[in-house]
């Protein structure tokens, strides 16, 4: 058995994932140890995701860390991590995965349909203000940033009529006591990797990756590997409007459904592409060029160049 360093950022849901890891490492008759790792994302909170512009702004100091050999793994929430990792790392396993849709959380709405015109909603991403947008032109959306229990309290004190939060996040802490529905993927697709957890390691860490294999959960490899390379194909980061979202399902004979979307912030245009395949690299390339002929291009040149958000680097 071996004494595990785990890197964690510091927010209640970070540590909550990172816990959780630990747990499951010590049933195995692992020891383990926690850092916590403050990132460049910790530490911006008073500027919109989109508009930061830093790739891996929620991992690239955790990394250095690894680099470094201060910590043998990380935990991420894998919707932050970049489609393609700086060298030197690598995903060692994926863990199963909790419901990746997005919740509309309030105290007076029960529904994104039941909001009266014009009512103010929160929410700190792109891709759920363009859906939002999208079939609701009228509602006032408000950038919110700021961890899980901020963003709650904001709207509890009234800030705001709703928010819009991962699902699995409110789930894992505790706090699913004002969800009023967990939004259908038809009206608002995931993002990426979202209910995901990625273990990082070190590239050629053999040691450290047959510890950790036990953790992998292979239905979510295959979800998120396709949800993800749709994204690397559109060439967006994890702030831009794409949505995507794989589920293997029986009444698709065992192969994976792939919904996916590209959409501009302001809702008027929505690009919806859904298929399925077997093979997940192949089934996200097959839907990111599918999109990419609809016309995704000439939106994704319009968030970067219209200040939506910064251009990957």
């Amino acid at each position: 058995m071996a004494h595990l360093r785990i890197g964690s950022r510091g927010s209640q849901l970070a540590l909550w994932q990172a816990n959780h890891t630990s747990d499951l490492l010590r049933a195995h008759g692992h020891t383990v140890s926690l850092t916590i790792i403050r990132t460049t994302g910790d530490k911006i909170q008073d500027v919109a995701l989109a508009k930061v512009g830093t790739k891996g702004m929620f991992t690239k100091e955790i990394e250095e860390a690894l680099a470094a050999r201060e910590i043998d793994l990380a935990v991420h929430s894998l919707k932050d991590l970049p489609t393609e990792l700086p060298p030197g790392f690598a995903i060692a396993a994926i863990t199963e995965r909790q419901n990746p849709r997005d919740a509309f959380v309030s105290l007076k709405y029960h529904a994104v349909a039941s909001l009266p015109q014009g009512a103010r909603v929160g929410t700190s991403s792109l891709r759920r203000q363009a859906q939002l947008k999208a079939i609701r032109p009228d509602l006032d959306i408000h950038p919110l940033r700021g961890n899980v229990d901020t963003r709650l309290r904001k709207m509890l004190e009234g800030e705001y009529d709703a928010v819009i939060l991962a699902a699995a996040g409110l789930t894992r802490l505790g706090l699913t006591e004002h969800i009023r529905e967990r939004i259908p993927v038809e009206v608002m697709c995931p993002a990426a990797g979202q209910g995901a957890l990625a273990i990082e390691i070190r590239e050629g860490d053999e040691a450290t990756l047959q510890h950790l294999l036990f953790l992998n959960d292979h239905d979510s490899c295959d979800a998120v590997t396709c949800e993800r390379t749709v994204l690397s194909r559109l060439g967006g980061g994890c702030q831009v409007p794409i949505g995507a979202f794989a589920e293997r399902r029986a009444e698709d004979g065992g192969q994976l459904r792939l919904n996916a979307i590209v959409a501009h912030p302001d809702g008027s245009v929505l690009l919806r592409e859904t298929a399925t395949g077997a093979d997940p690299v192949e089934l996200g390339t097959r839907v990111g060029e599918a999109l990419l002929r609809a016309g995704a291009e000439a939106i994704l040149r319009a968030v970067y160049s219209q200040g939506f958000a910064h251009a990957p680097s």
